[in-house]
């Protein structure tokens, strides 16, 4: 007899995220925490230029990548052990209360650059615990077919945190310098706090409808018969009940099933390697890491550090440069508006990557274009194609992990852009030097179009549909 196994049915939200009021207290909690990550960066590097050289303040900035980029995988253990609700509330509150018992110091003292360093590496530390949570909360907050608008809503609040956090920061440094500036960092992530505890939770089934795209007919599996249930493995392959598919299968009982499964303790080590095997043996989830890494990597570089090279070889300026990055920001912002206006795409797998390349192409045309008016141009559909790309691809990231796994899920694909990518940077600006922009924004141009040359390439991927 053909053993069948029968996935969850997919549970519709009760109507569009953009006016479901829990998705948006969450999303309002999101857009307040990083308004005050933006300030908080700004009133840091303020205080770190004045209380020390360029050099010593370029190290207090990085300070926090390093436990950001080390603890991470850990942060997503932490998620999904304890939930990411949880998480997300204690990292907010944690980091509320460092910035304003900071920012009181300041105002009576000039402790100097090691309390701004120790603040640093306190948000790196809380950032490595924070961010795979932020990644798992929208999962919990509503249905799988509103995850993609939802990815679509927070990319229209980074945006906006990015546009309102930096002059934010700058007229608290006016009014009354770094010590009002972080104290307004800090009263803007403590609202997150009360929004994020007024949120509900929604109840996900065990595997949350993750891998329903590799199987046969899903959509009316809710009401299927099932002819037969083989047999049940644990995460590491371990039997834990028997065959049932016989006519005189015998359901087994407490007994059986401890005899059948020798307890473990539930370390988090252990927790670890069963997502790290989760991902690499996840048929979508794999292969979409590695476009995620590519087209980071490719990215990144051009449009942080070759950027700026580009526009002083060319003699745009700050104020071209401005415009060109100005650009950029708003097509990306067209493409958050659009996956949040329109719920889902059709193809998103094939549309991730046909965007992806289209936004390769683009980012080699740039360092070709002799004027600011074609660079801004340019700029705005490399905004809109990798806006895109990137939307999607955190949507089917949503919609595909298992919502047990999805923190450390998430804490991988953390590391791939705030680990590996920032990397890329200092190779950038030395390449440009020895080579010159043109044939260093190629190269980026090749590595960012791999990714959808992988993407295309594995078929599960290129197939994968986001929920509708």
């Amino acid at each position: 007899m053909t053993t069948t196994v029968i996935p969850p049915a997919v549970r519709p939200s009760a109507g569009p995220a953009h006016r479901d009021g829990n998705v948006l207290r969450w999303l309002g909690a999101y857009t307040a925490s990083m308004i005050g990550d933006n300030v908080f960066y700004i009133a840091l590097s303020w205080a770190a230029v004045r209380s020390g050289t360029p050099s010593q303040a370029g190290l207090v900035m990085a300070v926090s990548a390093v436990p950001r980029a080390l603890l991470m995988l850990g942060g997503g253990v932490v998620a999904d052990r304890f939930g990411p609700r949880r998480v997300v509330i204690g990292s907010d509150a944690v980091r509320c209360a460092a910035v304003l018992t900071v920012a009181a110091l300041l105002f009576v003292a000039h402790p100097g650059l090691w309390l701004l360093a120790l603040l640093a590496v306190v948000f790196g530390i809380v950032d490595a615990v924070f961010m795979p949570a932020v990644g798992a909360l929208p999962a919990r907050v509503t249905g799988r077919d509103q995850l993609a608008r939802v990815q679509g809503l927070r990319g229209l609040a980074v945006r906006f945190a990015n546009v309102v956090g930096a002059p934010l920061g700058g007229l608290g440094v006016a009014l009354g310098g770094s010590a009002t500036a972080f104290a307004l960092a800090g009263l803007l992530i403590a609202v997150s706090v009360p929004l994020l505890i007024s949120v509900r939770m929604r109840e996900t089934p065990p595997d949350g409808g993750a891998n329903t795209a590799n199987t046969a007919n899903t959509a009316n599996t809710a009401t299927a018969p099932v002819e037969a249930v083989g047999p049940v493995e644990d995460p590491d392959g371990a039997p834990v009940r028997g065959d049932a598919s016989g006519p005189h299968a015998r359901v087994p009982d407490a007994e059986d099933r401890a005899a059948a499964v020798p307890e473990r303790p539930a370390t988090a080590w252990r927790d670890l390697r069963d997502g790290l095997r989760y991902i690499r043996g996840h048929r979508v989830l794999a292969p979409l890491i590695v476009t995620i890494a590519l087209g980071d990597l490719g990215f990144v570089g051009p449009l942080n550090v070759g950027l700026a090279l580009l526009a002083d070889r060319r003699g745009w300026g700050a104020s071209g440069m401005g415009l060109v990055v100005a650009a950029f920001g708003a097509g990306a912002g067209a493409a958050a508006l659009l996956l949040a206006w329109r719920g889902t795409l059709p193809r998103a797998g094939s549309a991730g990557a046909a965007a992806l390349l289209g936004g390769s192409v683009a980012i080699g045309a740039l360092a070709q274009v002799p004027g600011v008016g074609a660079a801004v141009g340019v700029a705005l559909a490399i905004g809109l194609l990798a806006g895109l790309s990137g939307a999607l691809c955190g949507a089917l990231l949503q919609t595909q992990s298992d919502p047990a796994y999805l923190g450390r899920v998430t804490a991988v694909a953390g590391i791939v852009s705030l680990g590996l990518a920032p990397l890329s940077m200092p190779l950038t600006a030395a390449a440009v030097g020895w080579w010159g922009t043109g044939p260093v924004f190629a190269g980026s141009a090749v590595v960012c179009g791999l990714g959808g040359v992988v993407a295309l390439a594995v078929r599960d991927l290129r197939r994968a549909e986001l929920p509708r």
